[in-house]
């Protein structure tokens, strides 16, 4: 497959997962606003930061690592597919054991809440990581369909089920209010079990059939998803078992920092389960855009990378027109996620309180959520050009470089824990946003190194894409500055005829934005048009 092909995939394969995210955001959205009017905010941070976060992290671990190392470059044509899927099963086994071990600490070491106003807490714990493991069932198929670019598989899959999570938790919440961590569990063995079914029920049919032959697919058998033992070869293949073990180093460290606020606030109690509910609610809201769009972007793009770029080789020894392609694609993804991330930035910090207000009422606005709401805007920028930025380096680094960067990450994990139990005690809430930024920030600083360093004796500079035009900067500016006063003069106590007139201001502000880009950055125009937006891109391949 042409590095172009590659990249005509990955492309869709990120707008599709764009609108996977945007309506799973949506809905988790409206969910939240709905069960906000039923059930205790106690509850909320319950769910949302304790059993969330063990079902978080029994997943990542399980997984992540070999996630990575079974799609990058090194599981290309020169290893068996056979052998990868033996190494993919070896999640499952994985995840019972870390179901064991943190069902254990969930339990037995951490703070159990009141069972009078949080009842069932064990059995949700229990549940919980029975979803996890449960999920892990349909990692072989997940990774086959990731590989081969079944994007169609991955929308009809993630959307049924979340559909039928929603479905789930509204008519439990409003008929059973009294089950408690029960609704919440229940609907979470839904979601992941009509993950297993879809992808099972695809496969089924799909493994023997004209398509899969014209595909030249590697399996023919639904019996060839189980693992199995190749005469003459060993039943996994090392080496690629070596690169998921360094990767899988990095997926400790990586989770920490990324729920690092989630381990503090459940390890260390520095938030009541009340100022919890309402964290997450904000940080749900914050993360909105960050979560369905930069993170799908980041995942197709890596495959992309990997596929195109010969990890831990130099510029010289490999393709120099697909490192030409490389580099003027992470040019224009920079480009994008800059120009995305600044405009949350100057938007959020006026409209912040309004949206709180408008989502939660008091309950949300009335407190910190409007500050804390306008740091993660702020947040959200770091958080854009970091995923692009780590994406790139990690599909790039040989595995001799992973294992040196694993030492950084355990450094950031470490000060970012320190930083998070400082500043919370100091700013509350804040304090995880403020010290989130830090470690975000130092982050991008290592991966900006990397990048110019890969890219110091080439033609090609795609860190450019982290300078916006001057026009674009001065309207984003003067924006800022509008929407400000109007917030100041117009919100949010004066009544919806105030609100709509600031409202109307935004609106205008953000259309001088959008025509400063269209006027400025031809050149990620050019780029959103042709690949990012399949239409566009049917009607001029």
């Amino acid at each position: 497959m042409s590095s172009q092909d590659i990249l005509k995939n990955a492309t869709t394969l990120a707008s599709y997962n764009v609108l996977i995210q945007v309506m799973f955001r949506v809905l988790t959205f409206l969910l939240n606003a709905f069960t906000l009017r039923f059930v205790s905010k106690e509850l909320i941070g319950v769910v949302n930061v304790r059993l969330t976060l063990l079902y978080s992290t029994l997943v990542f671990l399980s997984r992540e690592a070999f996630r990575r190392a079974c799609l990058s470059g090194e599981s290309g044509p020169n290893h068996s597919w056979r052998q990868v899927i033996n190494l993919l099963w070896l999640t499952v086994p994985l995840g019972v054991i870390w179901a064991v071990l943190l069902g254990c600490v969930w339990l037995w070491f951490l703070e159990a809440p009141d069972p009078q106003t949080i009842p069932y807490y064990s059995p949700a714990v229990v549940l919980f990581a029975l979803s996890g493991v449960q999920e892990l069932l349909a990692e072989p198929l997940w990774v086959l369909a990731q590989a081969h670019m079944f994007v169609r598989l991955k929308v009809v899959a993630e959307s049924l089920a979340m559909i039928a999570k929603c479905s789930v938790t509204v008519v439990l919440v409003v008929f059973t209010r009294q089950w408690g961590l029960y609704i919440f569990s229940a609907a979470h063995l839904v979601y992941t079990g009509f993950i297993v079914l879809c992808y099972s029920v695809y496969f089924i049919h799909f493994l023997g059939s004209d398509e899969a032959a014209k595909k030249n697919f590697p399996l023919h058998r639904v019996a060839d998803l189980l693992p199995q033992r190749t005469e003459g070869k060993p039943l996994i293949d090392w080496s690629l078992a070596r690169l998921t073990w360094s990767f899988f180093k990095q997926s400790f460290l990586k989770q920490i920092l990324t729920e690092g606020e989630r381990y503090v606030m459940t390890f260390l109690n520095v938030l009541s389960f009340g100022d919890q509910g309402v964290y997450d609610i904000v940080n749900n809201l914050g993360s909105m855009v960050a979560r369905f769009i930069f993170l799908p972007i980041e995942e197709s793009f890596y495959i992309f990378f990997a596929k195109v770029l010969k990890r831990g080789h130099d510029i010289k020894s490999q393709k120099q027109e697909e490192v030409a392609i490389a580099a003027e694609v992470l040019e224009c993804l920079l480009k994008l996620v800059l120009v995305i991330g600044l405009i949350i930035t100057v938007f959020g910090y006026a409209y912040s309180h309004l949206a709180l207000d408008i989502y939660g009422g008091s309950l949300l606005s009335s407190g910190t959520g409007p500050s804390l709401l306008r740091c993660y805007s702020c947040y959200v920028l770091l958080l854009a050009v970091n995923g692009i930025t780590e994406c790139f380096v990690f599909a790039a680094m040989s595995q001799e470089e992973v294992d040196k960067y694993n030492l950084v990450m355990l450094a950031l994990s470490v000060s970012f824990l320190l930083l998070s139990y400082m500043l919370t005690w100091w700013a509350g809430g804040v304090g995880f946003i403020l010290a989130n930024c830090l470690n975000m920030g130092l982050r991008i600083l290592h991966s900006l190194r990397y990048i110019h360093h890969y890219f110091q004796f080439s033609q090609w500079k795609p860190l450019r894409g982290l300078l916006p035009s001057p026009l674009l900067l001065l309207v984003l500016a003067v924006s800022a500055g509008i929407t400000a006063a109007s917030e100041a003069v117009l919100c949010c106590d004066g009544g919806w005829l105030l609100r709509l007139v600031h409202i109307a201001v935004g609106g205008v502000c953000l259309l001088l934005v959008f025509g400063a880009v269209l006027l400025t950055e031809t050149q990620l125009i050019q780029f959103v048009r042709t690949q990012l937006l399949p239409r566009y891109r049917k009607k001029h391949t």
